[in-house]
């Protein structure tokens, strides 16, 4: 027996496939943002085929697949063959298509995201990651929230739109990397040819929260900016010996010392604009009121000590106040009876937009002040990036989308404290905004985590969305 919602899908995927390829254009309401039965199937259908596909790095990777399956899509959706480009690099490969737009005096618009995934291995899950399930309404499988997903929603969208007659004024550039969990080289090479875009739309990045009880959309957020990753090595030698004639310059207390230090050390506390309305919006959906006060204070006063006091000790916030460094691997010694010649040590850290890595890793050497300390950039597939603006045409646009798919609900902008594309859009000078439509539970967010899964309900709403926000921001 099939609850309401396995039914809904059932038929969905059921129309979608003997619509096929070749069927004639279906006819959509005269509004843009109302999607077509045909575009709620093909978002279920292309969900289950990518996440059935295995895109991990390393041998067997089969993110070329995923590109394939999303050009075969687009292709069958009225594109040409030749505006669907695949780049093989090493194991991956990166996508990118184009739809023309009627005004070439218009930078275009890119909708980015990535389709490889995390590793997830079968004896850890409950369901095998990649044999996506649908149970109770709930799509399960390695990149069901991350993010294959909220891929096929915004490639049926643009499907749905073409095939409806909609023409954009502006070109519409789907690009999506394929090692963005890794090395992010192909996210790089993509910045680096679109370049001269207007801005970007990153399906990879924001959304919105469930009410635990109701399962009633509570606020949406956007993100336009994200803190820099960074990865220090310290490390401390010296010519060891035998461990019956102890030195002071041993190489695990020097080093231990030096962690000590940064541990307990705290950077400027900063806002920008997009965390001061953060902190003023997300207030109110706070139920800890010591937690909300303390929001609304440091939103008046970036410097107020008790305020910061309460705002660090709370892991959902302490990544929002300013630059965070955390110790997060150490090694030391080389034999049991013997002084260690070695101890190395990794400071991760996420970096408020605006600062330097290697002034970070300055300040942090200041504060170990231990000389024997060698600090090193460790770094891979990171680069610092700007806050891109509020931008009136983004936020007049996207509170449009939300709320032609959830009217009434809060909009609270962002800054992401991990790392995505944008990144490297917003290092070579083009604004990029995370803003998926996915709405999600926090008890059931599980990104990079065990058993990861989507709630069908976003199907529909998540279509109007991007409909509309495509629409308005390709005119």
């Amino acid at each position: 027996m099939y609850s309401p919602a396995q039914a809904r899908f059932r038929g969905l995927l059921a129309a979608a496939l003997m619509l096929g390829a070749s069927s004639p254009t279906l006819a959509i309401a005269a509004t843009p943002s109302a999607p077509t039965a045909r575009a709620e199937a093909q978002v279920l259908s292309l969900s289950q085929q990518i996440i059935a596909m295995r895109s991990v790095v390393g041998q067997g990777n089969e993110t070329g697949k995923v590109a394939a399956a999303i050009r075969d899509a687009l292709v069958a959706g009225g594109w040409s063959a030749t505006d669907v480009e695949i780049v093989p690099y090493k194991d991956t490969a990166y996508l990118i298509a184009t739809w023309k737009g009627s005004d070439a005096k218009l930078k275009p618009l890119v909708v980015s995201g990535h389709m490889d995934v995390v590793e997830a291995k079968r004896a850890d899950w409950q369901r095998d990651p990649f044999v996506p399930v649908v149970e109770d309404g709930i799509l399960y499988g390695r990149g069901a929230t991350d993010m294959k997903f909220n891929a096929a929603q915004a490639v049926s969208s643009l499907i749905d739109l073409r095939r409806g007659g909609y023409k954009p004024k502006r070109t519409i550039v789907v690009a999506f990397s394929g090692d963005e969990e890794t090395t992010m080289e192909t996210s790089r090479q993509i910045a680096q040819r679109l370049k001269d875009a207007e801005l970007v739309i990153n399906v990879d990045g924001g959304g919105g929260k469930l009410d635990e009880g109701t399962g009633k959309p509570v606020y949406w957020t956007w993100d336009g900016a994200e803190k820099t990753y960074a990865d220090f090595k310290l490390e401390v030698t010296n010519a060891g010996g035998h461990s019956s004639a102890p030195r002071p310059d041993n190489a695990i207390v020097q080093l231990s010392r030096a962690l000590e230090r940064i541990g307990a050390y705290h950077f400027t506390a900063e806002q920008n604009p997009l965390t001061k309305a953060w902190f003023e919006r997300a207030a109110a959906f706070e139920s800890d009121a010591a937690t909300a006060a303390a929001m609304r204070a440091f939103a008046a006063n970036a410097n107020d000590a008790k305020a910061l006091e309460v705002l660090r000790a709370n892991p959902a916030t302490v990544g929002k106040v300013g630059t965070t460094c955390v110790p997060t691997m150490v090694s030391g010694g080389h034999a049991l009876n013997a002084l260690p010649q070695r101890a190395t040590a990794n400071i991760n850290c996420r970096i408020f937009p605006g600062h330097k890595p290697a002034d970070i890793m300055a300040e942090l050497a200041k504060v170990a002040s231990e000389p024997a300390v060698k600090f090193t950039d460790v770094t891979e597939g990171s680069i610092a990036s700007p806050a891109s603006p509020m931008r009136d045409d983004f936020v007049k646009a996207s509170e449009a989308a939300i709320h032609a798919a959830y009217p009434g609900v809060a909009v609270i902008p962002a800054q992401a404290s991990g790392a995505s594309d944008s990144m490297w859009y917003r290092s070579v000078g083009v604004a990029a905004y995370g803003a998926s439509p996915t709405m999600t539970k926090d008890s059931e967010d599980f990104s990079h985590g065990l058993n990861e899964r989507v709630r069908l309900s976003n199907v529909r709403p998540g279509l109007v969305y991007f409909n509309t926000l495509f629409t308005r921001l390709s005119q």
